[in-house]
This record gives C-alpha cells, structure tokens and sequence, in this order.
C-alpha cells in the first residue's frame, strides 16, 4: 500500500513517501546542502520537503530559481497542485511580467518560481527585498558557476536573509573538483548529499537502462574527402612555422588549443604589432573552420557536410566575408574537396543505423517514444527528414531558439508544444539538439540515441536520464572508429566516473551535521570585510536601464553604490550634473564605428555634458573585426582630441564597476554636484529616421538602407517587399534578403 507524505503545508495523499527522497530532505534541512541525483527520481519532491519545513518553522518567502521558462512554468503548476497554499501566493516570474508589477507580486507571494535573470536584475535595481526569504532553492544547480546569475544571487541572499538557508539540485555537477568547489563555495553550500542508482534505498525506484556502443566504419569515400580538408590544415600549419608560430603535435591540436592560441595572438595586438600576427590570426581561423569540417564528415555527414560548406561559400563571397573563408574558398585542395562532396552520393552509415534502430524499436511496441540526440542542427534536419519516410515513424525537429543563415529556430511557445504533442503521441520520435538536455519537462522515453558522443560528462548524463524513468529504457551511442568520436567517448566515461568518485570523496569530507549557526559567524565576518568604504558616503549612479543586463550594474551594486535606473536618451550611467559615461565593450566599439553610430552618440554625450567619459572594456580592441589598427587609432584621436571626450580603458565588468565608482566618490565627495541626467539624441531629419529604422536590421548598414529606400520608395514598402523582390535592390545579396524577412515575419519571442 502506498504511504503519502503529511505535513500541513502539502496536500494530503499527493506526494508517495520514499525513504531515500525523505533521507535527503532530513540532511538538506541541517545545512545549506547539495543535493545529486540521477535525473527523474524527484529532485523537485525534495525541494518540496525542504521549502515545506522552512516555510513551516520560520514563515516568510520560499524562492525556487530555475534555468528556462518553460521548467519555471513545470515547477509552479506542481507546487500548486501539492502545495497546501493559495494558488495566489504561488507566483510565477519571467521576463514576460512587468518589472513594475513583480514589485507587487513579491510583497503578495509566498512562494515564487522565477529565471535567475529576473531575479538578480530585481535585486539590482532594489524591486525585491530578501531578507524575509527562508530558502532558495537553486535547480540545476550546476550552473552555479562565472557569472551566472545564480552567484550573484546567493551572494546577496546570504548577506540580507534573516534566516538563509538553500538547497542546490542536479544530476549532475561536473567531474573536477574545482567545478564542484566552485559551485558549493558559490552557494554557500555545507554538506553534499549523494544518490546513485545502485544505492539500496533508491534501486526499487529504479528501472533498467541499457546503455549499448556501436561502432561504425567511415566509407572510403568520405575518408577520401576527410583526407583533402587535413591536407589544407596541413599547409596551413606549415604557414604558421614559417611566420613564427609553431605548433607542436598539429594532428592532436584540440579546438580549446585553437581557441586559445587565437586568444594569445590577438593578445600580441597592442601597440604596432607585427604584420605577421595578423597573417597568423587568419590563418588560425581557417584551421578552425576546416578542422570544423572534418568533425562533420567523421561524426555526421555529407547532407551536414554540403549545409557547412555552402555556408563557407556564402560567407567568402559576402561584401562581409572573411579574409580567412574568402582564400578557402580558393584553395585547390579545398576545391576538390568540394567537387567529390557534389559527386558522392552516399550518406553516413549512422543515418541507416539510426533508421533501423528507431523503425525496430516503434515496430515491435507502438506507443514507443524515442530520442535522437545531435550535435549540429543540420544532421538534425536530415535525420528528421530522412525518418519522415518511414511508416509508422512522426519525427519532429526539436532546437534552440536562435535564427541564423537558412536555419530558423523554435520559439519557447513552439518548443512546449512540440512537448505536449510528444506526450499525446501526434510525433513519437523527437530528434532534438542539446536544448532537449535538460530545462524542459520532456517525458520518459523507451530510447534514447546519441548521433555522436559528447565530451560533456554532464550533457552525457543529461541525455542518458531522458529513458528509463518509468520503464525499462535504450541507450545507444553511434561511434564512428579512428575519429574524434572514439576520443569524445572516452572522455565522457572517464568524467563520469571521475565525478562518482569526486561526489563520493565529498560527501564525506563536508560534514552533513554542519548548522546555519555554525557558519553564520562567518557569513557575517564576510559581510562586514565587503562593505566598501564608500558605501555609508551613499554614492550614486543613474543607470540606463539597458545597462542592469549587464555585470557592470551587478558589481556597483555589490560596490555598494546605489543604483538608480531610468530610461537615458545620452550615456549609459550618469555620476554627476557634468560627467556622464558611455560604455563599450571592444567589441561594441567597432561595431558602431563600422556601422557609423559611434560618432553621433559621442557627440550627444559631448555636447550634453561638461566632461563626458567614454569608457572601453575588455580586449580586443584591434582583432575584433580585423579593422585596420590606424582606423581605430583615428576615431579614438578623434573622440578625445575634436570632442574632448575622456577616454578609460577596463580590463572586464569588475574592472568597469571599480573605475566608476572611483569617479563617482570623486565627484559626490563634497556633496556639491547634483545627479541629474540631461541631454536629447540629436533630432535627425525624416530620411534619417527613415534609414535609422532599415539600419537597425543586422547586418544592413547605412549605405543599404540607403539603397532600399530608394529602390521602394518608403520604410513600409521595405518591409512588405519578398524575398525576390529585395535581392533586386544593388549590393543586396541573399544573407541580407533572408535576414530581412527573418525580422520582419518572425514571431516576436520577448
């Protein structure tokens, strides 16, 4: 007979009792704790447990936090089915609800399910207070770590709660030691509490999952083709020693190697680099590219394949086409590349292997349900139309929301309901990208196949969890031998048990009976070392409210500055009647220089203000777009010199924040200058209206807007026009014909 658990804030005879859940619940309530288990055994009813006793004992708010919209909602309608309170006091936050009216709802709420963003940006801008929260709860809690929102809010909640306390729920927290560090010592965490599936307690809970490797053999063909792409790497490895830049062991060079070889160079940028740097920056992004290639023909296929490649090829005749895909697309060996890529019809043998797994699997039990995970959007659309011709098989395409070039995404709404129709049976193959991994409520399935290994241990345990919840589940991982998929496989298993081992080690290290009264007198000592000095001064900084998204507004805040936000037509912060601040990442910089904006907000903020700042952040100044280094040098004489704009430059958002409170003490130290934001943008005339509203568009600059205006006359026109009628309009090209319509008719997804 199935026992229910009692308590008075949890609706009687809805939630089973089970002696492991409980378990965990009874350790996680002496000690902000960290809470793994396997994916499907009830994180969430811990969570319930946990937030019940707290709520019970101290009263106050419970606050869940929880990656994507769509999990948010899960959350709310099941705490609203179990939970012994008004649905009115369980209040649900998304970006979709008003800031104004969270204010509201907060003080009303008992408990609230919210994306962390929402959250954090609340705390910023001091919409919500949260010293009467009881507990967070902080799902997915791997998470936890840079500059995720998460971190920032443990921050302040254990600095402002009367009574703090948290629980951190995953499947899987990562296989190193300093990542699981990270995310207990961000969270405040005490105590670790582990469940695996061969635990006594949890086993009668569990159902069989077997996990089944098949090797396949990449036809000559293809190997053929794979062999003309390292030829190109080759020579341009054989490029790189010649400039200076060496690389030891090419044929084991790794993409992070890549990446952060790139990252050295542009590094060497400063100043008056040698020519050669550039040269070599380029030539690193076309071993990139090419070696991206030969990932697809090992681990995907030729339809993957030709998708890639006539993207390169669009990219290289583009008017913003790169230098590095401009000479690929010129190199002999990649010519002939190309030519047996048009000539060969064969297809990767996965795309076969996946057909008959699938069509065994739905034949022999209808009411099957299956999932086809893959790495890159292209082999997702080609194993979905290649199962479309099987009978009895309704596959569906499952991806992120972002559009680009030929591949338009889901927007939350579609992805729900690709969800429900899943559950209903109207598709019951859903061939999906890592946006199925994990943030939505995806049910139980009878198989699970992964296209390609992952390196991830986490993505990889993310998948395996999607099967054998309710039943005995499938999993199989399609590896293609002597490629990078044999490396991929391996790494993943190797971190897996790494992190088994590591969570084991922990929990025993990190005592289960730590108390809130134990650490408390630390959490104190830290608040106290943090107060900045200019905190009691009550500086202050108006803010543009565009600017609270970004780590800027989170590390004044956490300077202790107070934060005013608003809507500023000039700057984005205002420290004093005479000094405002306009902020730019290196990357923002020359992006309006290219795309002419930058010198019409630079003269609104030198004419509003008697001592305008500009301030740069981050590196990557001169590598950003490959701009010619004298350009740059131009436009910054010119700010400085011809506007009398002062000029900083800031390592990151920390760096960012410290250099504007600096000013800002500087200013408000006598308490003399009045804060106060003045300055309109420029009144521009109808026609430049009129351009500025085409030239907002990505990647339509001033002179194409120029030229579609002309050519149809009015913005209204612009934006009725078909895709055929735009790339009539001179140096409108397809990319930019497509991305028109993209914005015009696409969904908005707010």
């Amino acid at each position: 007979m199935t026992s229910y658990i009692k308590h008075p804030l949890i609706r009687p005879d809805m939630v089973e009792q089970r002696l492991y859940q409980l378990d965990l619940a009874g350790r996680s309530l002496s000690s902000p704790t960290l809470v793994v288990l396997p994916t499907g055994l009830g994180k969430t009813i811990i969570s319930l447990l946990v937030i019940a006793s707290r709520m019970e004992k101290f009263g106050g708010k419970a606050l869940i936090l929880s990656p994507t919209k769509p999990l948010v909602e899960q959350h709310a309608t099941f705490f609203k089915k179990v939970m012994n309170i008004s649905e009115e006091h369980i209040i649900t936050f998304t970006g979709g609800v008003a800031p104004e009216k969270r204010a509201d709802l907060w003080k009303e709420g008992k408990l609230i399910v919210s994306t962390p963003q929402v959250i954090e940006n609340d705390i910023i801008t001091k919409r919500i207070d949260l010293s009467d929260v009881c507990h967070i709860t902080f799902d997915e809690a791997h998470r936890a770590v840079g500059n995720y929102a998460y971190t920032y809010i443990a921050e302040k909640y254990f600095e402002n709660a009367r009574n703090p306390h948290c629980l951190g729920i995953t499947a899987s927290p990562g296989s190193t030691d300093e990542k699981i560090n990270e995310v207990c010592e961000v969270l405040h965490i005490r105590s670790v509490a582990v469940k695996t599936e061969t635990d006594s307690d949890v086993k009668p809970y569990v159902h069989k999952k077997e996990i089944e490797w098949i090797k396949i053999d990449l036809p000559k063909d293809m190997a053929k083709i794979k062999e003309l792409l390292e030829k190109v790497i080759e020579e341009r490895f054989t490029k790189l020693t010649e400039l200076g830049f060496p690389v030891h062991n090419p044929k084991f060079i790794t993409k992070k190697d890549l990446l952060g070889m790139q990252k050295k160079l542009q590094g060497e940028l400063r100043g008056m680099p040698d020519p050669s740097v550039y040269a070599a920056i380029s030539i690193v992004a076309e071993i990139m590219k090419v070696s991206h290639a030969v990932e697809i023909i090992e681990t995907q296929g030729m339809e993957s394949l030709r998708k890639y490649m006539e993207r390169l090829d669009h990219e290289a005749y583009s008017k913003s086409g790169s230098k590095a895909s401009k000479r690929l697309a010129e190199d002999l060996y990649m010519r002939q590349a190309i030519h047996r890529i048009r000539d060969t019809d064969i297809e990767h043998p996965k795309l076969e292997m996946v057909r008959n797994i699938v069509l065994k699997q739905i034949a022999g039990k209808q009411e099957s349900r299956a999932i086809v995970f893959t790495n890159y959007r292209d082999t997702a659309d080609m194993v979905t139309t290649s199962l479309e011709t099987m009978e009895g098989i309704r596959p569906v395409r499952f991806v992120g929301q972002s559009s680009k070039y030929k591949d338009k995404g889901l927007t939350q709404k579609q992805q729900v309901q690709i969800i429900e129709d899943f559950k209903k049976g109207v598709y019951n193959v859903l061939v999906a990208t890592s946006v199925a991994e994990e943030g939505l409520d995806i049910p139980s399935t009878d198989l699970v196949i992964f296209y390609e290994p992952i390196p991830s241990e986490i993505r990889s345990i993310q998948r395996k969890g999607r099967t054998a919840r309710k039943h005995v589940g499938r999993v199989v991982v399609l590896i293609t031998k002597s490629t990078r998929d044999e490396g991929y496989y391996w790494s993943s298993l190797s971190k897996e048990r790494r992190m088994q081992n590591n969570m084991k080690e922990l929990q025993g290290s990190m005592s289960a009976n730590a108390t809130l009264e134990q650490y408390a007198p630390q959490l104190i000592e830290k608040d106290q070392r943090q107060l900045s000095e200019f905190h009691d001064k009550g500086i202050k900084v108006i803010v543009d409210h565009r600017e609270v998204r970004s780590q800027v507004a989170r590390e004044l805040e956490r300077l202790g500055v107070n934060i005013e936000v608003k809507t500023l037509e000039v700057g984005d912060y205002v420290i004093s009647e005479r000094i405002a601040i306009e902020r730019k990442s290196a990357e923002d910089f020359v992006s309006s220089l290219l795309n002419n904006t930058l010198f019409e907000q630079i003269s609104n903020i030198s004419r509003s203000y008697q001592k305008p700042v500009l301030l740069i952040e981050g590196d990557g100044l001169f590598s950003a777009r490959q701009i010619n280094p004298k350009s740059i040098h131009g436009a910054l004489t010119s700010i400085g010199i011809d506007f009398g704009v002062s000029i900083f430059y800031t390592r990151d958002a920390e760096d960012s924040a410290i250099l504007i409170q600096t000013l800002t003490n500087r200013e408000q130290s006598d308490g003399q200058r009045e804060i106060k934001p003045h300055g309109k943008k420029t009144a521009q005339l109808l026609s430049e209206q009129q351009e500025y509203i085409i030239s907002a568009i990505n990647e339509i600059g001033p002179k194409a807007a120029k030229n579609l205006l002309e050519y149809f006359g009015s913005v209204e026109n612009v934006m009725k026009a078909r895709y055929e009628e735009l790339i009539k309009v001179h140096n409108i090209g397809p990319k930019t014909a497509a991305r028109i319509r993209e914005v015009v008719s696409s969904e908005y997804k707010g």
